[in-house]
């Protein structure tokens, strides 16, 4: 029924197939595309297109809607920042330029410094100060890192490990880094997983979900996630994830969604929104929504 990596794998029923660890339900359309299992896992497991989609969006132009915002635990605004910026790409350097921009509360510091954690990553993600040149989109041998960063920046890379990496083994994150492997066997018994298809704007995808099991909350990173992956080129097009964690010193419950679209061939996100709680070592705990919503690329 199942083309499958031989030894690797096992249909145990109709619509249920056993890969390691991995128990995983499969939609009757997906049986009838006779996908091979095994191979699909192995391609989500070392997918970069996620990652690639947001390095392209350094070679181009672009506008951005930026909408930041930082509640109390009653979930009330106490600072803001909402902003149109445009980012122009000439003579192999970008630079951006803020077409629009109002704030409220103590987003900023009295020296425009964010005041923020999270609007801090927010800006080292989708503003640029200055003139940045050089740079590419390539994304084989690029890893992040927390090697020689302490404070504030060791924090926004450890953002951005999850935020990009969502799934994968992270090296660097105290009590946590091999809790996000949610596709090695000592993890993936603790999820629930599917594939299904199904039309994401406009976009033929195959729909892979997983989500921990009831009583299995305790030790994971990866609480639930969603992606949507082309089904001709296997690019991811859109993600959902629910990622939490309580360390002691530290903790988050972060959720994000991610949509993508392309561009004289290349993959760029084009909507982002975030919703976190975080509380970090010698930080206040931060509480912010954000959207960036990306158009008229050039």
């Amino acid at each position: 029924m199942l083309l499958s990596l031989a030894g690797k794998s096992q249909v145990v029923s109709d619509s249920t197939l056993v890969d390691g660890k991995k128990v995983i339900t499969l939609s009757n359309i997906v049986l009838d595309n006779k996908l091979n299992v095994p191979a699909f896992i192995q391609k989500i497991k070392n997918d970069t297109s996620f990652y690639k989609a947001f390095r392209n969006l350094h070679i181009i132009g672009y506008t951005a809607l930026n909408d930041i915002r930082m509640t109390d635990k009653k979930g009330q605004v106490i600072a803001s920042l909402s902003s149109k910026t445009k980012q122009v790409r000439k003579d192999n350097c970008r630079s951006m330029e803020t077409l629009e921009e109002t704030t409220s509360g103590d987003i900023y510091t009295d020296d425009k410094q964010f005041n923020y954690y999270t609007a801090s990553m927010y800006a080292s993600l989708f503003f640029t100060k200055g003139s940045v040149c050089g740079e590419d989109n390539i994304v084989a041998g690029r890893e992040f890192s927390t090697q020689g960063k302490s404070g504030l920046e060791k924090h926004k890379e450890q953002l951005k490990m999850l935020f990009f990496n969502p799934g994968k083994r992270i090296n660097g994150i105290p009590f946590m880094s091999n809790k996000t492997a949610i596709y090695e066997d000592d993890m993936a018994d603790r999820y629930d997983m599917s594939i299904d298809m199904d039309v994401y704007n406009k976009t033929s995808c195959y729909v892979f979900h997983q989500k921990v099991k009831p009583g299995h909350e305790d030790g994971v990173v990866v609480d639930e996630m969603t992606t949507w992956f082309n089904d001709s080129t296997m690019e991811v097009v859109a993600r959902n994830y629910v990622l939490s964690y309580d360390a002691g010193v530290y903790d988050f419950k972060v959720s994000m969604e991610v949509q993508m679209t392309t561009f004289k061939g290349l993959t760029v996100p084009s909507l982002i929104k975030y919703n976190g709680n975080w509380k970090a070592v010698t930080k206040k705990r931060e509480r912010g929504v954000f959207t960036a919503t990306l158009y008229n690329f050039e």
